[in-house]
């Protein structure tokens, strides 16, 4: 009976590996990226944050074993639609003056997400310069402006 039931379970592990979601995974180019108030919030927001939140997502190996690969995309996925700094000012619904919100309340990173990735676990200090450089990244500027984007290419400066 055990030998069965584990032929069972051997066998939908299988089985789930065929379905192709969570399997795409894709990182498109970067289209423009907010001007981060300074290098260090951006290098903190990338090592928290940018896996699921940018287009410079690390796919790790588990993220090809179904069905861990599911929830990989999902998130990835799903972060990218709320809040997505490689295609900043472009994408309709980007929710950056909420990031420095997530962390205050603890909910980014997420605590299922440091497990696996130890990188992303922040000191208190680092915490706190990115949630005051989230602030100061995002935040209204004068002209009205929601973190006024740059893109990834210079432009010449018209007279």
């Amino acid at each position: 009976m055990k030998k069965k039931i584990l032929g069972i379970i051997v066998g939908a592990v299988i089985a789930m590996q065929l379905v192709p979601y969570g399997k795409g995974h894709s990182n498109p180019p970067v289209v423009k990226e907010p001007q981060w108030d300074s290098v260090r919030t951006k290098d903190l927001f990338s090592r928290a944050c940018g896996d699921c939140h940018s287009n410079g997502t690390k796919w790790p190996w588990y993220s090809n074993v179904a069905p861990v690969s599911w929830l990989v995309q999902h998130d990835v996925k799903e972060g990218r639609e709320k809040f997505n700094v490689s295609v900043w000012g472009v994408q309709k619904k980007n929710e950056g003056e909420e990031a420095a919100e997530e962390m205050m309340k603890g909910d980014m990173p997420p605590w299922f997400y440091v497990m696996p990735h130890p990188e992303a676990k922040l000191s208190e200090q680092e915490t706190s310069d990115l949630i005051n450089g989230l602030k100061a990244t995002f935040a209204e500027k004068e002209s009205g402006e929601h973190g006024k984007a740059e893109s990834g290419h210079e432009e010449e400066d018209e007279d």
